[in-house]
């Protein structure tokens, strides 16, 4: 959300100027797309990582103030949690040997920060959400201190009136309230950016969102909460319950949650900036100096801060952004469907899966939003979400036919979009060797039928076997995890289970 903002609370008058500097920053959005204003296509993608602490116990530790001291890097922020860290990647261009340059750059940066968290017994873990993390952990004591988050976290209380609620239930059921947002500082995901022109960006974004649970499927790997073992991805449903500051009544009304899917194919950037004006009030209505109407007249490009700040609290799983670099603007798409990890090598064996399959899709002459129904994209993503490598998804009949069919993940993949995906990396002009091997790690992934989450499963459920009670089998599953994650073979290529006898205490 940008600059620090102090948390003074807001005037009535602040929510009606912000609404209409919004309005102002909608209609001058229109006219940059009308006159086509914005960059020229440079092929730029870029990578986040959200990060937990954790130490040699497998707990999590609160202490993202010092550790990103000791790391004394500008590429590593602070998240929500006090467990939490984010990691920021430089843009790249999507071509050559990317791959394994990123891939390169994330073991550089993330062992140099892992020792330096080490130093205080606080390493890195990479992972969709800490299984030792318990309710007592969230709450909000444990808010980074930055007065963004502090604000946030105020704003969103007052619009609920309420404590909020969760209710997960998947192979058990977790029930419980907080009083604040802090249950949301649980999921640490990865985000993918992809700068596209404005006329490419519908496409891009349907694309996106057609294949947002193919993506949580084959990189599921959140099953825990709070001692709980919940869907295979259990990120979506605590982010949508954790930010949902409509009552009961006005969801029972069909009022639209922050944390949104979506309800419709797109036809440009537009429709998503318009809808979030539209369907949601704003958190934080902080108003900067620019009249965006005046710098556009005179020539110059607004930077439509309360645009950005308002698109930055309506989480979509497939987001847009707008940006001004170096003078000019940018529309970007936001993919932040995945979660962290397992490994630097299964981060970028799932960018190159998407990248490529994002192209292939967006370039198609029958496109697949044309084909797929939206609610159907829908519910396939919570079905991924549910059943992780295991589900199965409604997709369009391949080749020429019409209608649409049940398959399995795995087999949609290895026979339909690994194809695809190869495709649209030669169309990138992504390395062979580099584009072969990262969708081989998705392919193999595919095969086995193992991913971050049912390796975590597979080794609590064994832990169990072996005696351990459910808070020390979630802990020794954690060290293990935490343990392969730094030695950085594929997740598909983990053995099942703790290391050795005695990797974990008996509850």
């Amino acid at each position: 959300m940008g600059e620090k903002v102090e948390a003074d609370g807001f005037a009535l008058s602040d929510r009606q100027k912000y609404r209409r500097k919004l309005q102002q920053c909608l209609a001058v959005l229109g006219r940059l797309l009308a006159e086509k204003r914005f960059d020229r296509p440079k092929n730029l993608m870029g990578l986040e990582i959200e990060l937990n602490l954790a130490g040699s116990d497998g707990m999590p530790r609160m202490m993202n103030g010092e550790v990103l001291a000791r790391i004394a890097s500008r590429d590593f922020q602070t998240e929500l949690g006090m467990f939490n860290l984010e990691v920021n990647i430089a843009p790249h261009r999507l071509e050559g040997r990317v791959l394994d340059q990123l891939a390169e750059e994330l073991r550089a940066g993330l062992g140099y920060a892992h020792r330096k968290a080490d130093e205080v017994d606080a390493g890195i873990v990479m992972i969709g959400i800490l299984p030792t993390l318990t309710q007592d952990d969230t709450v909000s004591a444990n808010l980074s201190d930055v007065g963004r988050y502090t604000l946030l976290n105020d704003q969103m209380v007052a619009a609920r009136g309420e404590d909020f609620a969760l209710d997960i239930e998947g192979v058990e059921r977790l029930t419980c309230r907080s009083a604040s947002i802090t249950p949301e500082a649980a999921c640490t995901s990865v985000q993918l950016h992809l700068q596209v022109t404005p006329e490419r960006f519908a496409g891009v974004w349907n694309a996106a969102q057609a294949i947002a649970s193919v993506q949580v499927a084959l990189g599921a790997n959140a099953p825990f909460l709070f001692g709980r073992e919940l869907w295979r991805e259990s990120r979506p449903p605590l982010f949508l319950q954790a930010t949902d500051v409509r009552p009961p009544e006005l969801a029972a009304q069909g009022v639209r949650p922050r944390t949104w899917f979506g309800e419709r194919w797109i036809d440009s950037a537009y429709d998503l900036f318009a809808e979030n004006l539209r369907y949601f009030p704003p958190l934080l209505p902080i108003c900067d100096d620019e009249d965006p109407l005046r710098t556009l007249d005179d020539g110059g490009v607004p930077g439509l801060s309360e645009l950005a700040l308002h698109n930055g609290t309506v989480y979509r799983w497939n987001r847009p952004v707008y940006e001004v670099a170096d003078g000019v603007p940018h529309l970007r798409v936001e993919n932040r469907v995945l979660p962290a990890g397992p490994t630097v090598t299964d981060v970028i064996a799932n960018a190159a899966f998407y990248y490529g399959l994002v192209r292939a899709l967006a370039d198609d002459t029958r496109p697949v939003w044309k084909r797929l129904p939206f609610e159907t994209a829908a519910a396939n993503f919570e079905t991924a979400c549910r059943h992780g490598i295991d589900a199965e998804l409604r997709w369009p009949r391949p080749g020429r036919g019409t209608g649409i069919t049940t398959v399995p993940v795995v087999k949609l993949v290895r026979d339909e979009l690994l194809p695809l995906a190869a495709a649209g990396l030669d169309a990138w002009q992504v390395e062979p060797a580099d584009r072969d091997f990262y969708l081989g790690v998705i392919e193999e992934r595919c095969k086995l039928r193992v991913n971050g989450a049912s390796w975590q499963v597979d080794t609590y459920h064994r832990a169990r076997e072996e005696g351990l009670g459910r808070e020390a089998a979630l802990a020794a599953t954690t060290r293990r995890y935490s343990e392969l994650m730094h030695r950085g073979e594929p997740v598909h290529t983990w053995p099942a289970g703790l290391s050795a006898p005695g990797a974990g205490d008996p509850a």
